[in-house]
């Protein structure tokens, strides 16, 4: 059928005035650093102070076994390609130092990120925080569908003074990829500042804020009035750890606050999650010789080892539950239960085909196939079955791990690949994955095993 050019102005004319409800929702996801698997009082920590998380939770969908990964990196690409992080070539450290002298590895440009994808459909995308998908000047957010970018290109920093702190360090402050000199403000509060204003700037057209925040990921350094809130736990470990999970949790607020102010709450889709399990690196200082950020040999700038993983074992670097099990909650008031929660398997991948659901967004007809799932049908009915039919793949260096039902396999748990060792935990003992059931169940460890080796041939680049 023929259209005139005055009836395609007018369907463009009434497109632009569509009513307020009709327009594509904000999206905002909140990616915590190494918050562990119970780590909020709505999980059942009785000791944190999370009022935000709380209310979050109160408003929309708790999950209790969602997984994300072991470590930084591969929990990134996965959730911003919805694919598993081997596929683009994520199965190690990715270069950290924008000004390295040797490339090191990178999010590879072709790989299809939610920010493209949005961006192309008319949102407004920007990451604040820690990306650690590669640091060289010509990858990172800016050249990956964000349209803003602030933060940290590799790791982690010393919240202060803006350096990395392994070896002999390097400063990692930028916007796009020209340095920041701030020292002495506190990150957090930078990055958090610039997502208010990105809210505030963008409150008339969809957007997609990606907050990745680098807390509680030591160093375990807190304002002062969180530190208070804790001075009095018996716990040690508590009394580090609280308060930086606290202050995550004051700045998530201050985030959905903004949201509120704006009037933004019912069109916006909110995200929470963490990266991987709590950190036991508790061994960290700065080493002998000078390093970049003044601080002097000998300083501890490590993690206090403190996380709740209940009935769990494992934690940040394993591939035990306590390693890859994470808090997530997402809230959309009116689409997404509220008060509600769910057993179900979901995974880091299932963000991105969620938020193109929720959005009315086609997958790219040129984008590879995800490997995650949207978790639509799963928030719609509490009894619909998971997409994974309880079947998940992990792997990182030289290790990785295969689950099966109540059944999992863990190889190379040291992530060295001369490491062939390989041990059967059950997630329905009386102590879960405490046991190893290897040499009494030959046939599940062959069976397990064979289907990992066919599953690294699938997602290897």
């Amino acid at each position: 059928m023929k259209i005139s050019f005055a009836h395609a102005i007018l369907v463009l004319i009434c497109a632009a005035t569509l009513p307020a409800d009709a327009r594509k929702p904000n999206v905002v996801i909140l990616f915590t650093d190494d918050q562990g698997t119970l780590d909020a009082g709505c999980y059942g920590s009785k000791h944190l102070i999370t009022p935000n998380l709380d209310r979050l939770a109160a408003g929309g969908t708790r999950f209790t076994q969602a997984y994300s990964h072991t470590v930084c990196c591969p929990a990134r690409a996965a959730l911003l390609t919805g694919r598993h992080p081997q596929r683009g070539g994520i199965n190690n450290w990715t270069q950290g130092d924008m000004n390295a002298p040797e490339n090191g590895i990178n999010l590879p440009l072709d790989q299809v990120t939610l920010a493209v994808v949005l961006h192309d459909a008319g949102y407004r995308t920007a990451l604040f925080g820690k990306w650690h998908l590669g640091a060289h000047r010509d990858h990172g957010p800016e050249k990956q569908g964000f349209d803003e970018f602030f933060g940290i290109r590799g790791g982690f920093i010393d919240n202060y003074k803006h350096h990395f702190l392994h070896g002999s360090g390097f400063p990692d402050l930028y916007e796009g990829t020209q340095p920041v000199a701030a020292q002495g403000e506190y990150f957090p509060d930078m990055l958090v500042k610039r997502s208010l204003k990105f809210i505030e700037e963008n409150r008339e057209r969809p957007f997609f804020l990606y907050a990745a925040f680098n807390l509680p990921h030591y160093p375990e350094q807190a304002p002062a009035k969180f530190t208070k809130l804790y001075a009095s736990a018996d716990d040690e470990k508590l009394r580090s750890y609280g308060p930086v999970i606290s202050t995550v949790d004051h700045h998530i607020g201050l985030i959905l606050d903004q949201l509120e102010r704006h009037g933004l709450t019912d069109d916006t889709l909110v995200i929470f999650m963490s990266d991987n399990g709590h950190s036991t690196e508790t061994f960290m200082r700065i080493r002998p010789g000078v390093h970049s950020s003044g601080l002097p040999e000998g300083h501890f700038y490590a993690a206090s080892g403190a996380g709740n993983t209940g009935q769990w074992i494992g934690h940040k670097s394993t591939f035990l539950e306590g390693g890859i099990r994470v808090p997530a909650i997402v809230r959309y008031p009116g689409k997404v239960p509220a008060t509600a929660v769910r057993d179900q398997i979901i995974t880091v991948m299932d963000w991105f085909p969620t938020v193109l659901e929720f959005c009315g967004i086609a997958h790219p007809a040129d984008a590879p196939k995800f490997d995650g799932h949207s978790i639509i049908p799963i928030l719609r009915d509490e009894k619909a079955h998971d997409a994974y039919g309880g079947i998940l793949h992990f792997a990182w260096r030289g290790g990785w791990a295969v689950r099966e039902g109540e059944w999992k396999l863990i190889g190379g748990e040291r992530w060295r690949s001369e490491d062939s060792s390989m041990k059967l935990h059950r997630l329905t003992d009386p102590r879960p994955e405490e046991k190893d059931h290897a040499a009494e169940q030959p046939e599940i460890v062959t069976r397990l095993h064979a289907m990992h080796l066919e599953w690294l041939k699938q997602v290897q680049p």
